[in-house]
């Protein structure tokens, strides 16, 4: 070796000795092979592996993708993998699925425009986590979730504001050209057929006409990219500090991790007497078991399956299904039924309990998702809830309560009503409201990235993770619904896809019931799976707790002029 190279090599050795030094790396050495020397652990190489690893640097997004997957329907939904530098290595940490929200707002005339919405939206998604959102959170630490949170919604507003611009200007566009054609010439009154028809004219002047619908809230076309984003972010941070998602989400909501959790009510749907059912019977989309408070999840589910299998012995006893039609499996995941008339599903619901030993009221209680949205008959002014009859809001009003005094186990209504029918709601809500939920789905403005707005007075309201929510939005919707008293439901979409961080999420922001729907699909399943699989690591933990009543919230008192007072405990 030259005495050149040897220099080099000294000076070479120097630098790294003070660069060594600076890190204290020799001091962090020696400790780390003393302890291991003492402690005599199995597997040395890997003590030191982890002593080192918890000096590393905290791991920090790297790359964001986004891709089209299809949901548990065939249709187009959104996954996103998070990739995080760990230890100097780039790796996948975690991803997350999100389906397109085709309930209103997202409207179409056919079929196939909405499925091609759909993909458009996701592809949109995926544009924007490519080229803005994934380059935005690079360098960031997912445990920051407050900040990305941010970050996506300030990412999103401008894009909010450009659709609404656009959907501005072609209402415009449509609405000049509207105008430009001339109106053709008005016809003359009809001769009336029934001169002298008194008693006609008086009901028809009796008729009150409906309000209108309101316009559907807009959603942006790729705005599940926010939710997905914050979804799959939180997820990976999870991982990374080898924790649940529902234990890592409840500490973001709690200063202090709480000592309880308890594992919401499930609402399982068993039976489907809606719209797109065979049958007459429109009235019913989801017929819902609810099990008395103190069951585990796991005794509710196995009740379920109970029902659900003595449901079809009963319905091949009578001989290829006469009494209520041909039966399928809808895509909420349970028998899609007909009937001909309302008392039908409860009924054959009395039966299969009878059969089984349980008493419903007791043992189990029944809840209606009524869909009262996909009812109404604009021209009619009136709901179409068996085909061929139609009911003004008022008349659905003695429905519901005739439903109640003739079978009690039915203790909550989801949608009973549309939004816009504000009166009847409140009637409602004076009338059963002290011993039925009336939930709302469809018909509640409360979104988890929007302030409380509902013009209408509810027992609580459906909430599901889609479109441009975040995890701080929903956990932010979750306090103010709190503070109203509202029972906090959280439900997924009529169309999901697999992936079950659903389940984490209602136990983490302490949701009182969840519905995932039926038990015979398989992205179902999946949720309810995890939901079992939560239950059994809390009970093991000494952490589950359980809801021991069903608290009815105060929505309307006569006593104060129709204000909101304290609910009973």
């Amino acid at each position: 070796m030259s005495r050149t190279e040897g220099s080099r090599h000294r000076e070479e050795a120097m630098s790294a000795a003070q660069y060594y030094r600076r890190l204290h790396i020799p001091e962090r050495v020696e400790e780390a092979l003393n302890t291991g020397y003492r402690l005599n652990p199995p597997d040395l190489p890997g003590y030191l592996s982890n002593y080192f690893a918890e000096l590393s640097n905290p791991p920090v997004i790297s790359n964001i993708h986004g891709r089209r997957i299809l949901s548990g329907a065939g249709s187009a939904a959104l996954e996103v993998e998070v990739f995080c530098t760990v230890r100097n290595n780039d790796k996948k940490i975690c991803s997350a699925v999100i389906s397109v929200d085709s309930a209103p707002p997202l409207t179409c005339d056919t079929a196939e425009a909405e499925e091609k919405e759909r993909a458009m939206s996701v592809e949109t998604a995926i544009e924007w986590i490519r080229e803005s959102i994934g380059p935005m959170l690079g360098g960031i630490q997912p445990n920051e979730q407050s900040n990305i949170d941010q970050l996506l919604s300030d990412f999103f507003q401008p894009k909010m504001e450009e659709s609404r611009q656009q959907r501005e200007s072609e209402l415009h566009a449509e609405t000049s050209s509207t105008r430009s054609v001339p109106s053709p010439p008005a016809s003359p009154p009809a001769a009336s057929k029934k001169k002298g028809s008194g008693k006609g004219k008086k009901a028809a002047s009796a008729e009150k006409p409906i309000p209108p619908a309101e316009p559907p809230e807009p959603i942006v076309r790729g705005s599940l990219a926010v939710s997905a984003v914050s979804l799959a972010v939180a997820t990976s941070s999870a991982i990374l500090r080898e924790v649940p998602l529902y234990s890592y989400i409840s500490a973001l909501r709690h200063e202090e991790p709480p000592s309880k959790m308890a594992i919401p009510t499930p609402l399982i749907t068993l039976l489907s007497y809606g719209k797109c059912s065979p049958g007459k019977l429109n009235l019913m989309k989801e017929v819902m078991m609810i099990p008395r408070p103190g069951l585990t999840a796991q005794q509710a589910v196995d009740l379920a399956l109970s029902l659900q299998a003595q449901i079809t012995k009963q319905m091949d006893a009578v001989g290829k299904n006469a009494q209520s039609g041909t039966k399928s499996v809808s895509a909420l995941g349970c028998l899609a039924l007909a009937g001909d008339r309302i008392d039908q599903p409860l009924d054959l619901l009395r039966e299969a309990c009878e059969q089984l030993g349980l008493e419903l009221g007791t043992d189990i209680y029944l809840a209606i998702n009524c869909a009262a949205h996909e009812l109404m008959d604009y021209n009619k002014g009136k709901y179409e809830i068996i085909s061929g009859t139609w009911k003004s809001p008022e008349e659905m009003v003695d429905i519901y309560v005739d439903i109640i005094s003739r079978h009690p186990a039915v203790m909550a209504f989801v949608d009973p009503l549309r939004m816009e029918d504000v009166a009847q709601w409140e009637t409602l809500g004076k009338t059963v409201g002290s011993r039925c939920y009336l939930i709302a789905d469809v018909a509640s403005r409360t979104k988890p990235s929007l302030p409380c707005g509902d013009p209408i007075r509810t027992s609580g309201a459906i909430l599901k993770y889609t479109n441009q929510t975040t995890i701080t939005d929903l956990l932010t919707k979750v306090r103010l619904m709190e503070e109203e008293k509202r029972v906090t439901v959280l439900g997924c979409l009529d169309e999901e896809c697999s992936g079950s961080s659903v389940a984490d999420l209602s136990v983490a922001i302490g949701a009182q019931f969840i519905k995932l729907g039926g038990l015979l699909r398989g992205e179902r399943t999946d949720k309810y799976n995890r939901l079992l699989a939560i239950e059994e690591e809390l009970a093991q933990s000494g952490m589950l707790d359980s809801y021991s009543t069903f608290d009815f919230p105060v929505i309307w008192s006569e006593s104060q002029n129709s204000e909101e007072t304290k609910p009973s405990t």
